[in-house]
């Protein structure tokens, strides 16, 4: 009767920090959950094989793979591992499952069958480029990797011109130096920025600059896993901007792919004043385009 009680409980999914470049930087109880986990989902389970060797700890649970292409198939499978009473445990090839990471869709689907969630805090790669960035962090937000297409780039940055918040963005490093311009141009080219590379590699590197010195250093290429940190907007005083410039951030808005509506909100937003007195400075430099 007991085996019979037990198999009929909910199991529990366990999501798991790996290290983001040292094996050191492992937490104590990953290896513990490697060994008790009944099923390990890994984004990569080559690379899992290797941590567990370097760790020293053998995983008696099946293995299976669970990665952007078979994130939707396979949650399914692991739901009904979790209805089963068995115990999984979810890693990515580094940091925190579900950030830019494999993850979200399984808790997600857990969390609506009421099957307990909970985890195994490890490094981080945003955390870890914000407080090796030098710059403000009592307030921040996550903004993953940037659109691909410049278009879509534009449109995203225009977006985030105005957040006062401290950026962390995920890049590709052949990526970098095209999206550093990108963001010069959108957010200012005397915004503070840091790149970090190879966070707790042997050949770690953290840039402090301006964006646009960032994005001169990092046209000759740069390699490995990188972070981009980026300042908030500073404050501005409405009282030192006219019609004029108002006129001209809602255009630099526009041409970056924003309706003309929402960067008319943006700029009020940004510049602290009601979006009337916007929506008017807009109204009569067209006006006076005409005449």
């Amino acid at each position: 009767m007991e085996h019979e009680q037990q198999s009929t409980q909910s199991g529990v999914l366990v999501l798991a920090g790996t290290p983001i470049g040292d094996v050191g930087d492992a937490p104590a109880r990953l290896a513990v959950e490697l060994g008790a986990a009944q099923v390990v989902a890994a984004e990569d389970t080559r690379r899992l094989r290797r941590l567990a060797g370097a760790l020293g700890v053998e995983v008696p649970g099946r293995v299976v793979s669970y990665f952007e292409g078979n994130e939707a198939a396979r949650t399914p499978e692991l739901v009904q591992a979790l209805r089963e009473g068995k115990r999984v445990l979810l890693v990515t090839d580094a940091g925190m499952p579900s950030v830019s990471d494999p993850g979200y869709r399984l808790v997600e689907a857990a969390v609506a069958e009421d099957i307990r969630v909970t985890a195994v805090p490890g490094p981080s790669a945003v955390l870890t480029a914000l407080a090796l960035s030098g710059l403000p962090v009592d307030r921040f937000c996550f903004e993953g990797f940037l659109p691909r297409k410049a278009g879509e780039r534009g449109r995203r940055l225009a977006e985030l011109a105005a957040e006062p918040r401290t950026m962390v963005f995920f890049e590709a490093p052949h990526r970098l130096a095209e999206s550093l311009a990108a963001m010069a141009e959108a957010l200012g080219a005397d915004r503070r920025g840091a790149v970090c590379r190879e966070l707790t590699k042997t050949y770690e590197e953290v840039r402090r600059d301006t964006l646009a010195v960032l994005a001169e250093w990092a046209k000759p290429g740069v390699r490995g896993e990188i972070t981009v940190v980026v300042a908030g907007a500073p404050p501005a005083d409405p009282s030192k901007i006219g019609p004029a410039e108002l006129v001209e951030r809602v255009a630099g808005r526009e041409a970056a792919g924003q309706p003309r509506k929402e960067a008319i909100a943006a700029v009020a937003a940004e510049v602290g004043v009601p979006k009337r007195v916007v929506f008017d400075a807009v109204v009569a430099a067209k006006k006076a385009e005409k005449s």
